[in-house]
């Protein structure tokens, strides 16, 4: 698999990373496993998690297959910090916080140090600069390599972006941002990707099939086994199933019998190849499933087809976010 650096850093990942949201939840470790050794196998580096994914069984999880399946050295593991099961305050960028939340990150992962660190969510209770200096002890204590957010919007990103940026050799530069992103949700190039591109940050997207909707096994209605038909992630699914994501989806699908291949690899190709991408974040519910996915490698899609798959996905964009000399 070809490899990519992550923003203006030295990290180089696998240009698909491997996401573990459901491990420890609805993936048990022999499904787990069969999972990573399927990516490694493939050249995948790049493993995502986070604290709050399954309450912390992806990352015990996690930490239980890597050295006894993978060799560590070959991963790149990264996880998020910042979440918090409290309905009185969703997240927490407290330095305290963070830092206690890495300590218990990297030992449940069974490790002394994590390659990628990003802070989950924008926490407006606390002051930037605080959840910054997080970041830093983390990096300069070694038990991180590399720094990122995630779901910052396009100012919050710049603003922490530049901070950092303030003191070369002092503080650490932000290699990435992991947000949303694919055919069905690209409310990102307004504001944070333009940001991305120009502050050197790679992205990587998650949900990059559209919450599996963009795989075309909804256009029937809803399959049994699926997200949607599921009590607890319905709601997670239910948005983008509206005649908008319908048009997108029969796109995809015309696309696929073009090239003889499936919609999940067109829609996974497209969003791959977008401009200031690393990795798109997949999850899978096996192995199989994921095989189909990373056999996307050998598909790069003809312009003709992404530009037709531009236009009819095309987010609107107006005032101020639309360049003014156009309006």
């Amino acid at each position: 698999m070809e490899q990519r650096h992550l923003g203006r850093t030295g990290l180089r990942v696998s240009r698909i990373g491997l996401g573990t949201l459901t491990w420890g939840r609805d993936t048990d470790e022999h499904d787990a496993a069969d999972q990573l050794k399927a990516f490694w196998d493939a050249g995948g580096t790049l493993v995502d998690t986070a604290d709050v994914y399954g309450g912390g069984e992806a990352e015990y999880l996690l930490g239980r297959l890597v050295g006894s399946l993978i060799p560590r050295e070959d991963l790149v593991i990264a996880t998020k910090a910042g979440n918090v099961p409290d309905p009185y305050r969703r997240v927490n960028g407290s330095r305290g916080h963070l830092l206690a939340a890495l300590d218990a990150s990297l030992e449940r992962l069974g490790t002394d140090y994590v390659d990628l660190w990003q802070v989950h969510a924008f926490d407006p209770a606390t002051p930037l600069e605080e959840t910054l200096q997080a970041v830093d002890l983390a990096v300069s204590s070694g038990r991180v390599r590399y720094a990122g957010v995630s779901n910052f919007c396009g100012w919050q990103l710049a603003k922490a972006a530049t901070w950092q940026l303030a003191a070369p050799g002092v503080r650490t530069r932000l290699a990435s941002t992991q947000m949303e992103y694919s055919l069905l949700q690209r409310g990102i190039e307004r504001e944070v990707l333009p940001a991305a591109l120009d502050l050197g940050i790679g992205l990587l997207p998650s949900s990059p099939l559209g919450r599996g909707v963009l795989t075309g096994k909804y256009r029937q209605g809803t399959p049994s086994d699926s997200r949607g038909a599921s009590e607890r992630l319905a709601p997670f699914v239910e948005p983008y199933l509206d005649d908008a994501a319908a048009r997108v989806v029969d796109a995809v699908a015309t696309a696929a019998d073009g090239l003889a291949t499936s919609p999940l690899q067109v829609a996974l190709a497209w969003v791959r190849d977008r401009p200031g991408v690393a990795a798109p974040i997949l999850g899978a519910r096996n192995a199989g499933q994921l095989a189909e996915a990373l056999s996307v490698e050998a598909l790069s899609l003809p312009y003709e087809i992404c530009q037709a798959l531009d236009d009819v996905s095309a987010p609107v964009h107006r005032y101020p976010d639309q360049d003014w000399s156009t309006l």
